[in-house]
């Protein structure tokens, strides 16, 4: 009997393979992911890959069942080891391997993990992961043939290549991390030591039951202790990473936090300097207030899909030196790779604050504000959140309203705009609202619990929820 198996459906998600271990997610998954993405590795000509792992306490197990089943496809294996998930990008754009493979759960909690991957130096997404499932089930793979697999250290590198952009001034920064028991681990060890300027680490060992808080720099009680560490210190900035260190969180010295697209307007005047007329990209879920500072900085704001893979691949369509999600993915192509990289974003950011004349709360306090509600996720069955985007999209558009359907449903009206769309990762719609004035901010959230309950569900609770962005 050949190689045959089959993945449960909610695990093969958009951007990448996840589940909960134990559950939907076992080793002898791991074993067909390696099997059937190594023959597609083999099938595309090539014969190569990189993998790496998080911190996560089912990564090894999952990591060696992975490995054996590249090898069963005959590939010659890099193991890169534990470390974050930008290392491993790092790895696999520098090394010029065919294929890459990352064990990681990301942001989800303890018990979920996961694989995010890379074939010939590209996101493997969307329709690619729905075949790989496809090919594994009709057990559609090479012939069995003799990989082999080796170890190689990478961070050295990689830390020294981080540091080789650092561009800051004659100020000197005081700085608090917190690294959240996350992947980055040694890397942001070996960062710190680098770096001129007074670092602070908080929770910089290793561990996948992540006991200081959940690593999720997007959700503010997740930098209440980041937050507290850079008042005592009187830090001019904290820097937060979500598990696999491929997210940042950013609190100024106020002790403030900059959102994903804040961060990404302190960013994009720093890259525009140099390319004026460049395409800046961001996500469904950011304010309208980045996309207008994007063009007042002299660039070209482009609105785009939610999802790190979706995001990467609009940016080489359209050359773009810089993009960033709401979520906390930044992606620099300007100087880098393209990839999403915190601890890149740290050192780029690190770079402008030291060069800037007066505090980083300064840039934040000067934005102007909109109105919003936060992220506000609620559960809707993974089958039933797409069809929920579709008939409210068909009841707008019998409206007349004036939608954006790039990625679930975006409403633009005189008092701003609110936005519906499923999660590519958890059984979630996700919600955002952002008015120009409190009352604008009401009429909005109203206007989302219609369409919610015209589609049998309840709304979250929105009592409460806004506030200046």
């Amino acid at each position: 009997m050949g190689f045959q198996h089959q993945f449960p459906a909610t695990s093969l998600r958009e951007y990448d393979i996840r589940g909960i271990v134990g559950q939907t997610l076992h080793p002898t998954d791991a074993f067909a992911i390696g099997r059937t993405f190594g023959s597609l590795i083999r099938r595309n000509g090539g014969s190569t890959a990189a993998v790496g792992y998080d911190g996560r306490l089912s990564s090894p197990e999952l990591e060696a069942f992975l490995v054996d089943g590249l090898k069963a496809s005959g590939i010659e294996v890099l193991r890169v080891g534990r470390g974050p998930t930008p290392m491993l990008y790092f790895a696999a754009t520098t090394l010029k391997v065919d294929g890459s493979v990352m064990v990681t759960g990301s942001h989800n909690p303890p018990n979920y993990n996961g694989f995010k991957m890379m074939l010939a130096g590209k996101p493997f997404f969307g329709a690619q992961i729905q075949e790989l499932g496809r090919l594994s089930a009709a057990g559609d793979v090479v012939e069995e043939a003799s990989g082999s697999d080796r170890p190689v250290d990478v961070a050295h590198d990689y830390v020294a290549r981080l540091i080789s952009d650092w561009d800051g001034g004659d100020r000197i920064l005081n700085v608090v991390w917190d690294s959240g028991n996350s992947a980055a681990g040694e890397v942001l060890t070996r960062l710190v030591s680098s770096l001129p300027g007074e670092h602070t680490v908080l929770n910089g060992e290793i561990d996948g039951n992540f006991p200081a808080h959940h690593p999720d720099p997007t959700v503010a009680k997740n930098l209440e202790q980041l937050i507290a560490a850079v008042a005592e210190k009187k830090a001019d900035l904290g820097i937060a990473f979500d598990g696999d260190a491929d997210r940042i969180g950013v609190v100024d010295n106020k002790g403030q936090i900059l959102w994903g697209d804040q961060l990404l307007i302190v960013l994009a005047r720093d890259v525009l300097r140099e390319h004026q007329g460049a395409t800046i990209i961001s996500d469904v879920k950011a304010s309208q207030v980045l996309f207008d500072e994007i063009e007042r900085a002299g660039g070209k704001a482009l609105m785009w899909k939610t999802g790190h893979s979706l995001i990467k691949a609009k940016m080489a369509e359209t050359k773009s030196p810089l993009a960033a999600e709401m979520s906390g993915h930044v992606f620099f192509a300007d100087r880098w790779y393209g990839f999403d990289d915190a601890l890149y974003a740290a050192v780029r950011l690190l770079g402008i604050v030291a060069r800037m004349d007066g505090p980083l709360s300064d840039v934040k306090d000067a934005l102007p504000t909109a109105i919003s509600t936060p992220e506000l996720r609620f559960d809707c069955d993974d089958e039933r959140k797409f069809e929920v985007i579709k008939e409210v999209a068909a009841r707008l558009e019998k409206k007349g309203a004036q939608v954006s359907a790039i990625d679930g449903v975006r409403v633009r009206t005189s008092d701003g705009w609110w936005l519906l769309r499923a999660s590519n990762t958890q059984a979630v719609l996700v919600a955002r609202a952002e008015g120009l004035s409190e009352e604008g901010l009401e009429r909005l959230k109203a206007e989302l619990v219609e369409q919610l309950e015209a589609s049998g569900l309840q709304a979250p609770d929105f009592s409460g929820e806004s506030g200046g962005h």
